[in-house]
């Protein structure tokens, strides 16, 4: 029994309706983005001008074939069936591109952030090396110890000889 206008709660929307037909979404935005990749193409434009070109010649020349007379209005409702299909189609391709381009987005934003932690990570340890090279004996260092200690002895060795 269908239900009144006064049974209604017009403050909360309808229970959903189930479509008998499924569909599954990617094969469907896979065709998509073919047709509409297929739709942009020099091809398509070539056979389009080739079906109008025939269309209206066969309509204004064969007068026995006439199916469409001048104004053509059948070539433009085929036109308006046309642009009435494609154009979901082609926003529904861009809809899967921005889609997929958001992802990728994501990633690089992820890669970017690992690479400047990888490479505040290496300067630390970059700043680490350079501060325990500081602490570190040098060569030169230890022979200038060396050569100070060999000069006091010599000057003590003096001392107690003479």
């Amino acid at each position: 029994m269908p239900e009144l206008l006064s049974d209604r709660r017009l403050d909360q929307p309808r229970a959903a309706r189930r479509v008998p037909v499924r569909v599954d979404a990617e094969v469907f935005g896979r065709l998509s983005e073919r047709v509409a990749r297929f739709l942009g193409t020099g091809t398509f434009l070539f056979w389009m001008t080739v079906f109008v070109v025939g269309w209206i010649s066969i309509n204004l020349l064969a007068a026995g074939l006439s199916w469409d007379p001048y104004p053509f209005i059948l070539l433009n409702l085929a036109f308006s069936t046309q642009a009435s299909y494609a154009a979901p189609l082609i926003l529904l391709a861009q809809n899967r591109q921005d889609d997929r381009d958001r992802v990728s987005l994501d990633e690089d934003r992820a890669r970017a952030a690992q690479t400047k932690a990888d490479t505040d990570y290496l300067a630390r340890e970059l700043a680490a090396l350079r501060l325990a090279i500081g602490e570190v004996t040098t060569r030169d260092y230890l022979r200038g110890e060396l050569d100070r200690l060999r000069a006091d002895l010599a000057e003590l060795r003096e001392r107690t000889d003479g």
